[in-house]
């Protein structure tokens, strides 16, 4: 059906797109694994379709546009399940988009990347979704277009939480920087690929400014109002694995091409204009909610 987009993997970036396509008139399916959200997502709009085999493939047969969130585990898991019906619908489809990340590009040592950067991952994560990019290029006839997320953050995704509770903390590793992108802006840019498809594109998503982490930390305190927390020597930081695979790499990301190929404007072009547009939102919520 036209104008019918199957989330395979509806996380958070797919459920931003969702609320810009559907006021449009847009179908969109939601895949969950687990059938007690099925209530939740048509609550939001959305059709949910269960990951297994045969409704992901029923799903497919309908499908205009394929947005893939769903991470890679051991290799794509949407490849996984239904890779055969993918390929044999790629010829049909009008668009499809991968969402990757930034840690393809492997460490930088602070310096700039673009889409036309070798990859070079050098973490588990960032090598995987090197591997997955690669299965889906691989899909003959797919009109494939791969986006490489810099950190996300949006609404409950962000540093306040820790601030209010006094679990931030201030790293502070020398040369270490980050790109950053806020969730609208993600669901923006592939509004704008749909209405605007180039097959075989690869968009990095990120704003303008990339920043040491500690910075977006006390800005965040200063908005809020409390102290900065102090600030920790990288080599005195208790890390989870996780945490410390994200200071392994640091890299400036250009987002030249989202503004040249699909006119992008970016909401939220630096961490301070969405870090007080999100303590903005949170306080009119509380105000409707009193």
């Amino acid at each position: 059906m036209e104008n019918t987009l199957l989330s395979l993997g509806h996380g958070y970036c797919a459920q931003a797109l969702a609320r810009r396509l559907l006021p449009q008139g847009w179908t969109v399916l939601g895949t969950t694994r687990d059938p007690a959200k099925a209530e939740s997502l048509r609550a939001q709009g959305v059709t949910p379709v269960l990951w297994q085999p045969e409704a992901v493939t029923e799903a497919l047969a309908d499908a205009s546009h394929v947005l893939v969130s769903a991470g890679p585990q051991d290799g794509d898991p949407s490849l996984a399940l239904v890779g055969d019906a993918i390929s044999a619908r790629a010829p049909e489809l009008t668009w499809a988009g991968y969402l990757s990340t930034t840690g393809v590009y492997g460490d930088h040592q602070g310096g700039w990347v673009d889409e036309t950067t070798p990859l070079a991952p050098s973490t588990k994560r960032g090598k995987a979704r090197a591997e997955a990019e690669a299965q889906w290029q691989a899909i003959t006839d797919l009109p494939l277009h791969i986006f490489r997320l810099a950190g996300i953050y949006g609404p409950g995704r962000g540093p306040f939480s820790k601030l209010r509770n006094g679990t931030a903390r201030r790293i502070i590793k020398g040369g270490q920087v980050f790109s950053r992108i806020h969730v609208e802006d993600i669901a923006q840019a592939l509004e704008a690929s749909i209405k605007a498809p180039r097959p075989g594109a690869i968009y990095n998503l990120c704003d303008d400014d990339p920043a040491p982490p500690q910075d977006v930390i006390a800005y965040g305190a200063r908005l809020l109002g409390l102290p900065v927390p102090p600030a920790i020597p990288f080599e005195e930081a208790d890390f989870t694995p996780m945490a410390r695979s994200f200071y392994a790499e640091s890299k400036r990301v250009s987002n030249a091409r989202i503004k040249r190929e699909l006119g992008l404007t970016l909401t939220y072009p630096d961490y301070r204009s969405g870090l007080a547009a999100l303590l903005a939102q949170e306080q009119a919520a509380d105000d409707d909610r009193a």
